[in-house]
């Protein structure tokens, strides 16, 4: 009952235009008057301030700026240019770079809106001009982008391993079979649907094209080899490791290219600033009311409530996968992760689920979200930079989303995708 007090007073607030931040710390600081009057807010104070100061959050900041610097910089033009020489010869080519585009560009941002948004503005208007439906072009640009919340590294992961206190890396290392294969089903739906409708091919096939676009992309290209070899071989952390994704994004885009301007990189920290004023404020308010949800247990009450009817981890799997997929409608990733996760997760335990084979469910759950109306951050940013119509794209993307629900349903109920790797490596 106070769990549904508490989200009918959220969406309330949001309903009427209250940020989602501002609302979280509404409803908390509400909860917590009304439960232990006036004097507890001191300490709110507190609560802000050490829940937005753990470490492994600095990574998010850091990841932003990384894919800021390398739209501003060249490095991501260079990656198009690369894969469209690759399969820019196949039917449908053009979107098929799309998606490959956007597999390697979130190996270094780590979000799908800054994704779309980077990738979007240029691909978008060239398959545009080479004869693509808009709805076809915007649908695939946004789809392919959430790729970049199951690639590693995923600014989603990183609040989930915060969140459920799970290993952050070894989440990423998760993500890399799911991410990989989701990209090459969905080039399967795009060759499909450009056989089916007769779609354009975007350059023939030149043995000398590839390699002029792969040498001048060679750099580019070994950012993920620095920055996630790094990683993974446990040099640096993954906070470390964005930190470093920043100094070699600058340097390849400002001494090896050349094209970082000092105005260019002002408008990057510019763009990193806001986007992490953002993140960083919802997980503050979050915090707050995380504090009060604790304090009344209702997690655990919930876990008991549910264990009470069953037991069976994959029925559990089957409701968890439902209530994220009803909540990614209405709520932005992050402040799903932030709000949802630390009161699932005592349940998750109980019935023995690996947490970092459910921080992958999480995380596809939540880029469906970023997908399906009536929230759908990405695919109304897709639709902003194509011009085009909401539910005109809906349409198209149905086949896409169709995907992202297959994988959904692989790394549910398939759990050796996700964790085949995360079991070589670290067990």
């Amino acid at each position: 009952m106070i769990l549904l007090v508490l989200f009918i007073g959220l969406v309330a607030l949001v309903v009427i235009n209250v940020p989602i931040a501002v609302a979280l710390g509404v409803v908390a600081v509400v909860a917590m008057v009304a439960t232990s009057g006036v004097d507890i807010l001191p300490n709110m104070a507190l609560v802000l301030f050490t829940g937005a100061t753990k470490f492994p959050l600095i990574a998010i900041p850091l990841f932003i700026l990384a894919g800021a610097i390398m739209n501003t910089s060249g490095i991501s033009t260079r990656l198009i240019a690369l894969a469209s020489a690759i399969i820019g010869f196949v039917k449908g080519g053009l979107s098929m770079v799309t998606i490959g585009a956007s597999l390697f560009f979130a190996e270094i941002s780590g979000s799908a809106v800054a994704d779309v948004a980077a990738l979007g503005s240029v691909l978008i208007p060239a398959m545009k001009r080479k004869g693509y439906p808009t709805p076809f072009a915007a649908a695939v640009t946004s789809s392919s982008a959430t790729l970049a919340v199951i690639i590693p590294p995923s600014i989603p992961m990183i609040l989930y391993g915060v969140m459920s206190s799970s290993s952050i890396v070894e989440l990423f290392v998760a993500g890399i079979v799911p991410g990989v294969l989701g990209g090459a089903l969905m080039m399967g739906v795009a060759y499909f649907l450009a056989l089916r409708n007769d779609y354009p091919v975007a350059e023939v096939f030149r043995m000398a094209r590839v390699w002029t676009t792969f040498r001048q992309a060679a750099w580019a290209l070994l950012l993920p080899v620095f920055v996630l070899g790094g990683i993974f071989s446990g040099w640096v952390t993954a906070t470390e490791g964005a930190g470093l994704a920043v100094v070699a994004a600058v340097v390849i885009g400002g001494v090896v290219y050349r094209e970082l301007t000092w105005r260019g990189l002002k408008e990057a920290l510019v763009e990193a600033g806001n986007q992490t004023a953002v993140v960083m404020l919802l997980v503050a308010t979050s915090a707050v009311l995380s504090e009060y949800l604790t304090e009344i247990q209702l997690p655990q009450q919930i876990a008991q409530a549910t264990l009470d009817l069953t037991d069976n981890p994959y029925a559990i799997l089957a409701l968890l996968n439902v209530f994220f997929l009803v909540i990614g409608l209405f709520l932005h990733s992050a402040a799903a992760i932030i709000l949802v996760v630390p009161i699932v997760m005592p349940l998750v335990t109980a019935v023995g689920i690996d947490p970092v084979h459910f921080g992958l469910v999480v995380t596809l759950n939540l880029g469906i979200g970023q997908q399906t109306p009536p929230v759908a951050s990405v695919l109304v940013t897709a639709c902003s930079v194509a011009k085009a119509d909401i539910w005109e794209v809906s349409k198209v993307n149905v086949w896409f989303v169709a995907v992202l629900l297959a994988m959904l349903l692989l790394v549910t109920y398939v759990p050796i995708i996700p964790m085949a790797l995360v079991n070589l490596f670290y067990n």
